[in-house]
């Protein structure tokens, strides 16, 4: 079976404006967060797509993939990710070509194919409600790009044919697990805000079909983790993120707030459990506590690695919590990466 010591770790940024802050501080935060990750022997360092949301500064991904690979030397940075549908492929090829030029052996795309956001914003982007259904054909499309061009190719993505740019399928869903498994790519697990979608982790192993990509299944889950010196302290710092989850039940998505010692008299009981079924997968406590829960986590969903989304108001907390979930693996003798 395998363990926590043996996965990578890696996390997944959406980029979030403080209470209080402005999008610039929250770019500073980032950037500082990613060099953390990469000190600390992170595998990869990924970017949301999101749109519409005033608590998230994430919206130009690649932009933002190619401020952060500047900023750092040697992890991965990618997305988790582009929302394929909200895009011509062939600009996306050529954006990713760009970074995988300026920034070679760094570059992960990963897509996924949600809106990112709420239906106006759909219909600014020029998406049809029905676009997640062209996923397929619009992943074929992209990976036609990326491939070494061909004699009368009418149409090329210079930069980008020819480049080995790792294609990820994220999702909450069966949909792009089966997908993945098809096409022989690695697949992403959307568990930090879909904790029902850890059984497509379960059906994208067996039905994964070798590929020249891959040769076996490679399944990453994504998960919240707070941790702190004790259990009472992280409990007080994951107020953070159900803030921001219970913001999105009520439908004003707030700007992240700061902590609070409880969550009693601000929810009511239909919006707690609202909150926690989205964050049904979180993990949150004292090192001891942590390393458990990402031990079982591991376990359950025979994961190849481990993607954490850390929701903290002050920078300082959610350094501090990498350092723990870092240490967790460095204590038993194994470095966090377990490959280059």
């Amino acid at each position: 079976m395998t363990s926590f010591n043996e996965v990578r770790l890696s996390m997944l940024d959406l980029v979030a404006v403080r209470e209080g802050g402005t999008v610039a501080e929250a770019l500073d935060i980032a950037l500082a967060t990613a060099r953390k990750a990469e000190e600390l022997g992170f595998e990869r360092y990924w970017l949301a797509e999101h749109h519409n949301m005033p608590g998230i500064a994430s919206s130009a991904t690649a932009v933002l993939i190619g401020h952060i690979a500047g900023g750092t030397s040697k992890i991965r940075v990618g997305s988790g990710g582009i929302m394929l549908p909200n895009h011509a492929p062939l600009v996306v090829a050529e954006a990713f070509g760009t970074l995988a030029e300026l920034y070679p052996g760094r570059i992960d795309l990963g897509l996924g194919r949600a809106p990112g956001s709420d239906g106006a914003t759909q219909h600014a982007l020029r998406r049809g409600p029905r676009s997640g259904l062209e996923f397929p054909a619009l992943v074929e499309e992209l990976r036609g790009f990326l491939a070494p061009s061909r004699p009368g190719q009418p149409v090329r993505a210079i930069p980008g044919e020819g480049l080995d740019i790792p294609i990820w399928l994220l999702g909450s869903s069966d949909f792009s697990a089966r997908l993945a498994a098809e096409l022989g790519l690695p697949f992403s697990c959307a568990g930090h805000f879909s904790p029902e979608g850890m059984a497509a982790m379960r059906l994208y192993r067996p039905l994964f079909k070798p590929s020249e990509t891959l040769a076996r299944p490679y399944a990453m889950i994504g998960v919240p983790v707070i941790a702190a010196a004790t259990d009472e302290e992280a409990r007080r710092q994951a107020t953070t993120q159900q803030l921001k989850f219970l913001s999105l039940v009520r439908g004003n998505r707030l700007q992240l707030q700061p902590p609070v010692d409880s969550m009693d008299g601000l929810w009511n009981e239909w919006e707690r459990e609202g909150v926690n079924q989205r964050l049904g997968a979180a993990i949150v406590g004292g090192p001891e506590t942590v390393k458990r829960r990402l031990e079982a986590l591991v376990a359950e969903t025979e994961a190849d690695e481990v993607m954490i989304v850390s929701d903290f108001f002050d920078i300082a907390d959610r350094l501090r919590s990498f350092e723990i979930v870092a240490a967790l693996k460095q204590r038993d003798g194994m470095s966090t990466t377990t490959a280059a």
